[in-house]
């Protein structure tokens, strides 16, 4: 955001509050769709492969309801705290759109399967929690798939492979007041969601779809203005670049003493403002009603139990242990937690540390601990910096394996002193690379760090002698002569000498002998 643009919200802020609410809808995580056996496997497919009587609507075709999307929206409901009604039912939401075949949309109106729920999450302000009005069950549409004809003009063509496919539509309450907190919220969701299995929720394919209903209201008034929805955000940066233009944007016409309408809005990223697409909906306009083809649902209260006990440990939840329990600092438990990938690595690496057995260390001839655990903040940076560094800076698309007992073994090499920091980044890299072992890399690469006293010594009086210089500067108050003579004994070891024990032994021999560079016998 330019600093004009920042001045420009700030001072709309200065005397308007935002009220935001947010609309997330995200895809389900099913083989089969919400209410046909057609596959969901319809990504990258021809179009129209995927499709039966149900899913194009076709009269006398009815509706039969997926159970896995049903468990999966409820496990949703249980993990942002909300409540499931003993009954709920299915209603028909009417509206006419090229993509929806049946002109009406199964889905969940006044009974939804969770309701009252919350998130709460951090942002640069402090936590924040969000209410949770409810979250509901529906089929998804087709899509509109807009082209240029034969004869050179415009067409558009409907793809109805994504039509029925089960959706989760999860809707907060009026609670969020910035567009940090709106993106913030955006992220903490999608996080939930992939920790708990309910969807894959990506962005980029469409899994997830966030829209924002934003009005302004003078500072210490309590009625809303008008709301605006705004829609087309494909990222977590326009969510918050959205909203931000949006307050502005409104902000300026009502000191313009202009009458806001209740519209639907695009979102433009490469113009970075939002554009009118059609006036807003009112519920009332849908003329929802029951729908008459299928029962209503009732959910088993045991059922309802099992799916509770069975969500693992959340990611709110995972970033207070690691930081009361291993130390962590509030930026690494984040980043750690806010990544399935980091997250799965960094606690199998510290099982296997708990239980590693590499026999020796690499070049001290003692045992290792076996059960002495990792330490946490070194497993987390090896982790956040070098796994994830090497993951991101992959081409597109592609996968880094790095089995957490290598990863272990590296780390335990490197607190040990058998390997420099530097050469445990090659050997991950590699063994993410090519899958070979940390001991085996490191054996062919020669990485073995010198720890021993007695050969270090040897390397020490060895580079003291040949540089009568350099020892004469640090003698003379050259501290930086020091540096050099670590150079040249890490140069006259291949660089496997430790580089701390290097430069104590040689301040140990400099400051202690005479100046002569002979002792008394």
């Amino acid at each position: 955001m330019s600093a004009t643009a920042q001045s420009r919200l700030a001072t709309v802020l200065e005397r308007y509050e935002p009220v935001i609410g947010i609309e997330v809808h995200c895809q389900l995580r099913t083989v089969s769709k919400m209410f046909c056996g057609c596959s969901t496997a319809y990504d990258g497919a021809a179009p129209n492969t995927h499709c039966c009587p149900v899913c194009l609507g076709l009269p006398g075709a009815l509706p039969t309801i997926n159970r896995r999307a049903v468990e999966l929206v409820l496990r949703a409901g249980a993990a942002i705290e909300g409540t499931t009604p003993p009954v709920t039912r299915w209603d028909r939401k009417n509206y006419f759109y090229p993509d929806l075949p049946k002109g009406y949309q199964i889905s969940q109106f006044d009974l939804p399967l969770a309701a009252h729920g919350r998130l709460t999450f951090d942002t640069s302000l402090g936590p924040v929690t969000i209410g949770i009005r409810r979250a509901h069950l529906e089929e998804d549409t087709a899509k509109l798939i807009h082209a240029e004809g034969a004869d050179g003009g415009r067409v558009s063509l409907v793809d109805f492979n994504r039509s029925g496919a089960p959706l989760m539509e999860i809707v907060t309450e009026p609670d969020v007041r910035s567009a940090e907190q709106a993106r913030r919220y955006a992220e903490e969701l999608q996080l939930l969601l992939r920790s708990i299995g309910v969807s894959d929720a990506d962005m980029e394919r469409g899994q997830m779809r966030v829209e924002a209903n934003v009005s302004l209201r003078p500072v210490g008034t309590l009625p809303f203005g008008t709301r605006v929805e705004v829609k087309n955000m494909n990222s977590f940066r326009s969510v918050e670049r959205a909203i931000e233009f949006e307050i502005v944007r409104q902000g300026a016409a009502l000191d313009a003493g202009e009458r806001l309408t209740q519209d639907t809005r695009g979102w433009s990223d490469d113009r970075g403002e939002t554009y009118v697409m059609r006036s807003k909906e009112d519920s009332h306009d849908y003329r929802y009603f029951p729908e008459p083809d299928l029962p209503p649902l009732r959910v088993d209260p045991a059922w309802l139990a099992e799916i509770r006990a069975g969500l693992p440990e959340l990611p709110a939840a995972r970033r207070v242990r690691y930081q009361a329990e291993l130390g962590l600092s509030a930026y690494d438990a984040g980043v750690v937690a806010g990544d399935a990938g980091a997250t799965a690595l960094f606690e199998a690496t510290m099982d296997a540390g708990r239980s590693l057995d590499t026999g020796r260390p690499l070049d001290a001839g003692r045992p290792l601990d076996a059960g002495r655990p990792l330490d946490a903040k070194q497993v987390a940076n090896w982790v956040t910096v070098d796994y994830l560094g090497l993951r991101n800076a992959g081409a597109a698309g592609s996968t880094i394996t790095v089995d957490p007992a290598q990863l272990a073994a590296i780390v335990r090499a490197v607190g040990e002193g058998a390997v420099t920091r530097a050469q445990g980044r090659q050997v991950l890299a590699e063994h993410a690379e090519r899958g070979a072992s940390a001991a085996a890399i490191i054996d062919a690469r020669g990485f073995r760090q010198i720890s021993d006293a007695g050969a270090i010594g040897a390397a020490v009086d060895a580079v003291i002698a040949a540089n009568p210089a350099a020892v004469a500067d640090y003698r003379a108050g050259k501290a930086q002569a020091i540096g050099f003579l670590v150079g040249q004994v890490m140069k006259s070891t291949k660089g496997q000498a430790n580089a701390a024990a290097a430069g104590a032994a040689i301040r140990e021999r400099l400051d202690g002998a005479p100046s002569g560079g002979a002792t008394e016998g």
